[in-house]
């Protein structure tokens, strides 16, 4: 049948395979690294959130100690269902079993990308409890005339301050990290010496984690309009945010059912083929005020 693209191999997934692609997931998932996770009921959760601190007061000797309360609320942390599948034929099966491998290996990869860049504004949130950082101020590494890539950093870590937060992680795209590996003092020396360290670990000692979902594409100016940046990056205080899982990954397969590939209705059992699913429920919630993005060049028109 024209139109239909397959895949192929004959390995077969450990029983475990659920906990090792959420482990995978984690770990690929720069967001993951960095938030906090908490276990995530099916029907959501609410997630107290602290609004105005308590202040202490000088109290003398006899005195009535101050009261003050503090300003809580909360906020419904929901599931919302993220997945991929993948069809296979089951010549792939017999004869590309190491390219199969590789393949499923990459499942958690894609969960853990589209999870990442939806965090940042890069694709829409699934629902209206799910936050994102598409409005939160922007700090440019390939500053403007005057700026240094330096000195908008140290800007984004005031802006987090000013909003409460203390700046303690750093999510970044690849390129953000070669944007920061090519910044320079006005001497020309590189801020970061990567070399000496085995490579950027720590910027204005907070640490780095790197992911492909940190990213989002630059729009490049129309006539006398001004373009977008991409977004490269995302940095704040990440004990303000949180994600949430119901039940890890889910990986299934099947091979006796329809399946739409390339827009055609297609018989797995009838063509010989299975296809892998994998899905998790997800949810995050965040102070979004506590973080800003870091963005790269404006593309040429």
């Amino acid at each position: 049948m024209s139109g239909i693209s397959t895949n192929r191999t004959n390995i077969t997934l450990p029983a475990e395979v659920s906990r090792e692609i959420l482990q995978k997931t984690q770990l690929a998932s720069a967001v993951m690294r960095l938030a906090r996770q908490i276990y995530l009921p099916g029907r959501g959760v609410q997630i107290p959130v602290i609004t105005q601190d308590p202040q202490a007061a000088w109290v003398s000797e006899t005195g009535a100690k101050a009261v003050s309360n503090p300003g809580l609320s909360t906020k419904l942390m929901q599931a919302y269902k993220l997945a991929v599948i993948v069809p296979f034929s089951d010549e792939f099966r017999r004869d590309a079993a190491s390219l199969y491998d590789a393949l499923i290996s990459r499942l958690p990869l894609a969960l853990a990308e589209k999870f990442d860049a939806t965090v940042i504004g890069a694709v829409d949130a699934p629902g209206e409890n799910f936050d994102t950082f598409a409005a939160c101020t922007a700090q440019k590494l390939v500053p403007g005339v005057g700026e240094t890539v330096y000195g908008n950093l140290v800007a984004g870590w005031t802006d987090v301050a000013n909003h409460g937060g203390l700046l303690n992680g750093i999510a970044l795209h690849p390129a953000g990290t070669g944007l920061l590996l090519g910044a320079t003092t006005t001497s020309g020396t590189p801020i970061f010496n990567a070399v000496a360290e085995g490579g950027i670990r720590n910027v204005l000692g907070a640490p780095l984690a790197e992911s492909r979902g940190i990213y989002k594409a630059g729009v490049a100016p129309v006539g006398s309009g001004a373009g977008t940046p991409a977004i490269v990056g995302a940095m704040g205080d990440w004990t303000q945010a949180m994600y949430g899982t119901v039940e890890g990954v889910q990986v299934r397969f099947a091979d006796q059912t329809g399946l739409t590939i390339n827009s055609n209705q297609v018989n797995l059992w009838e063509h010989n083929m299975f296809a892998v699913r994998a899905e998790i429920e997800l949810g995050f919630r965040a102070d979004t005020d506590c973080f800003n993005l870091l963005t790269g060049a404006t593309p040429s028109a």
